[in-house]
């Protein structure tokens, strides 16, 4: 995603882009592979050799970068989709809504039995899929570009902020993350001036709403890692077992932070709607408004009993005591949408009360999470599904430790239940095992 004047846009598969300029509301302005897609002039025909080698008619998602020049660069990526044979490029303009006009091919993969871009024969198992670029630039202005999906994993490249190409020597960049076809994918990188860090996000799983897709969270002081999890494990040990069959979840589950998966909330007392929850969310994009001093995560996700019908959706991050990004629990809404004035802080009184909470695990499964009831009483003490105590730490902070010694640091606010047709107190908090713990604020 990017930001252009006062809109941001997304691009995502099959071409398709939006825009918005108030997180909330979404215009579409380009869908397919086609002709009449306005992103390029002809599109079959600009990218022909990437569509060519991936043995494709279609794309795959995106990413947008404005660079030295003041001009749009996309980064595109093709792939056949039953094997890594892909191919990922780079096209041009003078808007961020095109035309783009096709510059080159930078990286190409699954080349069976040929010489890769390192030099060596390709090996699907240790080399990427060429596909999910991400292309940002990091606290000193270098730019570089994350990318990998399965097949050998995340790899991360140096760019040339001139050209818009990598640069030389590098083939296909440093590992980062998976391999052995790990289901790890959609990589972004967003860097944080108030915690310093450059925060890695993926997506583990399958996106099919029988695939257990979920967005996961690691961290480094530099931005080509190498990136932890909070428990210290160096992701770029993170890849699934060969002896086990395709595609073992189980080996790469236990890691990274689990920010968000499958969860659906149960409608209380005076909600009304379908309750709310998402199915498979993932493949995110992060922005940093500096303005605002405020992070946002930008995903696609199923729904429960939807099928495979996804939307684009929008929430508020926040960083918590341990320096971690935490996801608020509601889609984002500003406080200044409510009909009387809210105060942003919320306060020890605030928050005792009844909560319906999702406790995300660190699993990788179809199985939609419940919420459960979890109060947290006036005197600091927590019941319902959980025991244990909570505090509030001030600046909206709050700490959860549960009666097994598991602690929990969050953040406090407000956000929007639209099944409640209101604002709420809500928490957002993560254990140091990778686990999150939210929860909404009922009619109690």
């Amino acid at each position: 995603m990017i930001k252009s004047a006062d809109t941001y846009y997304v691009f995502g598969s099959h071409l398709a882009a939006a825009k918005t300029t108030d997180w909330m509301n979404w215009t579409k302005i380009a869908d397919g592979v086609n002709a009449s897609n306005p992103l390029f002039n002809n599109v079959t025909v600009a990218l022909s050799e990437a569509l060519t080698w991936a043995q494709t008619d279609t794309l795959w998602a995106p990413d947008v970068a404005r660079l030295d020049d003041g001009k749009y660069y996309m980064y595109y990526c093709a792939c056949k989709g039953d094997s890594p044979r892909s191919a990922l490029g780079v096209a041009v303009a003078d808007k961020v809504d095109g035309p783009y006009v096709n510059k080159q091919l930078l990286l190409k993969s699954g080349m069976w039995g040929e010489i890769s871009p390192d030099g060596t024969v390709y090996d699907a198992t240790r080399h990427p899929n060429v596909v999910d670029p991400n292309v940002f630039r990091d606290n000193s202005g270098k730019l570089w570009m994350v990318y990998g999906s399965y097949s050998g994993g995340i790899f991360i490249m140096e760019m040339d902020p001139a050209t818009g190409l990598q640069k030389p020597g590098q083939g296909y960049g440093k590992h980062l993350m998976g391999g052995n076809h790990a289901r790890i994918e959609g990589a972004y990188i967003l860097y944080s001036p108030d915690s310093k860090y450059y925060y890695l996000f993926v997506s583990f799983g399958g996106l099919d709403a029988n695939g257990g897709y979920n967005i996961r969270l690691a961290r480094s002081l530099n931005p080509d890692g190498p990136y932890v999890d909070a428990a210290g494990t160096d992701m770029a040990t993170v890849m699934a077992n060969p002896a086990l069959p395709l595609f073992d979840d189980a080996t790469i589950a236990p890691h990274g932070q689990k920010l968000m998966g499958n969860h659906q909330y149960a409608l209380t007392s005076g909600e009304s709607g379908t309750a709310l929850g998402y199915v498979s969310p993932g493949h995110n994009s992060a922005y940093y408004d500096a303005a605002a001093g405020k992070y946002f995560l930008v995903f696609h996700t199923r729904f429960p009993g939807q099928g495979e019908a996804h939307e684009v959706r929008v929430h508020e991050m926040f960083i918590n005591a341990d320096g971690w990004l935490v996801v608020a629990p509601f889609r984002y809404a500003p406080l200044s949408k409510n009909a009387t004035a809210l105060s942003a802080e919320v306060t020890a009184a605030d928050v005792a009360g009844t909560y319906k909470a999702i406790n995300h695990g660190k699993d990788i499964s179809a199985v939609v999470k419940q919420s459960q009831v979890l109060t947290l009483a006036a005197g600091g003490a927590v019941g319902g599904a959980l025991a244990g105590t909570w505090t509030h730490q001030g600046g909206n902070k709050v700490s959860i430790v549960l009666s097994d010694g598991t602690t929990y640091n969050g953040v406090l606010s407000r956000q929007w239940n639209t099944n409640a047709n209101a604002f709420v107190v809500t928490f957002t908090a993560q254990s140091k095992a990778g686990v999150s713990l939210w929860g909404a604020r009922t009619g109690n």
